[in-house]
């Protein structure tokens, strides 16, 4: 059986996008890129040449990639997920109890992750530690560093 991968519709949108822009105007511009590397004559030592046909292959396998993902796709229901909990979808405001701290992490599909945007896996070791916690709850969670310990401050969609 195949897997779904779940996306939030934010993050299908944005495959989509580059989906479409990859199969429009990345493979026209391409093209062009061929066909100038082309009238350049022996194709047998033009680095031109060369370098836009791997850029070609290299395009074409991300859009069968994006293709696959797009196709296995399940967008997260928020409907179905309790607000007051951490679940996927969720930003939470923590605050760390050692340091007195606050961090907001929005979590999220392992394919939407980007921590410089506060954006965690749902599937990361924080994330699994919040799973299910409610607002005022407190979690030890265990890192390959060690243990952190937060208190959810809040919960949002």
């Amino acid at each position: 059986m195949v897997e779904k991968i779940l996306l939030t519709r934010e993050g299908f949108e944005k495959l989509k996008k580059e989906l479409e822009r990859l199969k429009g105007a990345k493979r026209k511009e391409i093209g062009e890129d061929i066909a100038r590397a082309r009238a350049f004559g022996d194709l047998r030592e033009n680095a031109e040449y060369e370098t836009a046909k791997h850029n070609q292959a290299l395009n074409e396998k991300r859009i069968v990639e994006l293709e696959e993902r797009l196709s296995l796709a399940e967008i997260v229901n928020d409907s179905k997920i309790p607000k007051d909990q951490v679940f996927i979808g969720a930003t939470v405001l923590l605050k760390d109890l050692e340091t007195n701290e606050e961090f907001l992490y929005a979590i999220v599909p392992h394919d939407e992750a980007n921590f410089e945007e506060g954006k965690i896996s749902v599937s990361s070791p924080i994330a699994k530690g919040l799973l299910g916690l409610k607002a005022g709850d407190e979690a030890e969670i265990r890192i390959p560093a060690g243990f952190l310990r937060y208190k959810v401050l809040n919960i949002s969609r």
